[in-house]
């Protein structure tokens, strides 16, 4: 099976949104897009820290779903990264309540030895400098680089995440970051500016309104599933890149037209993440379920039209 490499947060989150709140529950960005991408034919490895704290049943969950653990540091006496927020009621919008970096703070990633020939690496959201480091000790040249990241970077470290962009091959980030960091208010625009700092395709997730892909003068655009109810938005957009970076392992295409179906599967994926609060819905999501909602993914965007 092909190799995938996840860095990124396993954390505490605690949410509350218009439907309820909870207390400090499994959270994390390295946490959903490994459980995304478990739903594939692939071995991935976590590379990340927790304190002391943090539960052996956690562990063991990750473990169940085929994640190689040996990258999670464990902090003696430390405590886990926390985070808790309070979203607002389009649920696009958030406040944070509290950020507690702890063993975060002095991480230094440790890539395992069976994993520095990884076939996709996954750079989940974290300082630039920590997503560099974790390039510098591969082996091997990855056939695929993914980089996820935020308007916090770009506030406080804009050089550094400029450097590692010049390393990656794709980037995973948000409407209002793509205009941030291009400074451009058009997406095509933005998108053209950020392909040329480094990364040869670029995906601009909207939220509750899909997400587009650019490559060059190429654009595809996914539409996201309307759903009844969205109960906590907190890891879709790990849980597309799981999804994403999970289906270009197991397939081992990197084409645009792959990629085309990356963002779908990514969009499927995120679609349940945001049913229930947490990682609760990805934990007990089926194969089954996820290959019916593909369907529904197929039937919302298919449509015979003559062209005279």
């Amino acid at each position: 099976m092909n190799k995938l490499l996840i860095v990124g947060t396993v954390a505490f989150d605690a949410i509350e949104t218009p439907f309820g709140k909870t207390d400090k529950i499994l959270g994390g960005a390295a946490t959903f897009i490994g459980l995304s991408a478990s739903h594939f034919n692939l071995q991935s490895a976590i590379v990340s820290v927790v304190g002391e704290d943090f539960p052996q049943e956690h562990i063991d969950l990750l473990k169940s779903r085929n994640i190689d653990v040996t990258g999670l540091e464990i902090v003696k006496g430390g405590k886990t990264f926390f985070w808790s927020g309070k979203y607002h009621n389009d649920l696009n919008s958030r406040d944070t309540l509290i950020t507690e970096l702890n063993v975060l703070a002095d991480f230094k990633p440790v890539v395992p030895e069976n994993f520095k020939n990884a076939d996709v690496v996954m750079l989940g959201n974290l300082h630039p400098l920590v997503q560099s480091s974790v390039l510098d000790q591969l082996t091997e040249k990855p056939k695929l680089v993914v980089l996820d990241t935020m308007n916090f970077w770009m506030d406080c470290a804009l050089p550094e995440l400029k450097e590692v962009m010049k390393r990656v091959d794709v980037i995973t980030i948000n409407d209002e970051e793509a205009r941030q960091l291009s400074g451009e208010y058009s997406l095509v625009k933005a998108a053209a500016k950020i392909h040329e700092m480094g990364p040869k395709y670029v995906v601009i997730k909207k939220g509750e309104h899909g997400a587009l892909l650019f490559h060059e003068k190429q654009v595809f655009f996914a539409p996201a599933l309307p759903l009844e109810e969205v109960y906590d938005p907190t890891g879709a957009g790990d849980t597309f890149a799981g999804g994403f970076s999970g289906f270009i392992t197991q397939s081992e295409n990197i084409s645009f037209d792959n990629m085309k179906a990356a963002i779908v599967h990514g969009s499927n994926l995120a679609s349940f993440c945001v049913e229930k609060f947490g990682t609760e819905r990805m934990v007990s999501l089926t194969k089954d379920e996820a290959k019916n909602r593909l369907k529904q993914f197929k039937a919302l965007t298919q449509f015979d039209i003559e062209l005279s």
